[in-house]
């Protein structure tokens, strides 16, 4: 059973805009359950490297560069997890994956080694 879907990658140039979407498994990660949810992004040759995440009470936290331009959020609905990212840079390229788990409980919030669930991955490439 898939848990997590993303979709939303494409080609854009340095300054634009992408919104990734994350399509969750309601009967796991619902807003009833405590959970956390977060992107991450991997280059060739590197370990996937935390992005941004979602707690289910609303709190969330930025890897550095991302701080300030990007934006992740849930629309607890539909159960879909958002990556709106803007004034995007040619380091932002690369595969991004939507992770989870639950319960989310006091482990990192941006270490790939604590999320168990994992998308498939959408492509972003970024161009000067």
């Amino acid at each position: 059973q898939v848990q997590l879907a993303e979709s939303g990658g494409g080609s854009v140039q340095a300054g634009e805009s992408l919104r990734l979407s994350c399509e969750a498994s309601a009967y796991r990660y619902s807003e009833k359950h405590d959970n956390c949810m977060a992107w991450f992004r991997q280059t060739p040759g590197k370990k996937r490297e935390g992005i941004a995440s979602l707690e289910s009470d609303g709190d969330t936290n930025y890897r550095g560069s991302a701080k300030g331009r990007f934006t992740i959020s849930k629309d607890n609905d539909k159960n879909i997890l958002y990556l709106q990212m803007n004034d995007l840079k040619p380091e932002d390229t690369g595969m991004y994956y939507c992770a989870a788990r639950r319960p989310c409980g006091g482990l990192p919030f941006l270490d790939e080694d604590e999320y168990p669930d994992w998308g498939q991955g959408t492509q972003v490439t970024v161009s000067p």
